[in-house]
Parts: C-alpha cells; structure tokens; sequence
C-alpha cells in the first residue's frame, strides 16, 4: 500500500503498545507534538488535537485517523492508562 503519509515509521512504531489520552507536554518547555504520519498538530491549545494516540513513554503522538487507518499494519496493542490491554 502506497501511502504519503508512510516514511520508515515501522522503525519505531511496530508492535509498539499506545493509549489513549488527553495531550500532555512530554517535557517542560514542550508546547505541542505531531501526529506521527500526518503531522496535524496536538496542543492543549483549543485550535489544535487535543487527545489521540500516544506511545508508552508519551513522545509518539497518533491521531485518531492515523490510528484507524494503520493500526492493523503496524500492529498496535491499545492499553488502557492502567497498562491493560484492550
């Protein structure tokens, strides 16, 4: 499948387990992130995403498109904020 919004992801984001959360700034002085394939903009800024799909350690950030169209390619466990799996 040939798609522009894929570019050598599967590097870091195969298999990889994610949650769903409101956005948090991975570290003080971060002010926002990008959806890992489409790039759209998440922020706790009203204009921007504001929850999506984020990896374990909160840096990989997927919005809810991304995420429907390439979890079964990528083969994401969604777990839950308790570290469940769903």
């Amino acid at each position: 499948m040939s798609d522009w919004r894929l570019h050598g992801q599967e590097r870091f984001l195969e298999g990889v387990s994610l949650s769903k959360k409101k956005y948090l700034a991975y570290r003080e002085g971060w002010d926002h992130d990008h959806c890992e394939f489409c790039g759209v903009k998440f922020s706790e800024l009203e204009e921007d995403l504001n929850e999506g799909y984020v990896s374990a350690d909160n840096y990989y950030w997927i919005c809810e498109e991304c995420f429907i169209d390439f979890r079964d390619r990528f083969h994401w466990k969604l777990v839950s904020d308790q570290g469940a799996e769903e």
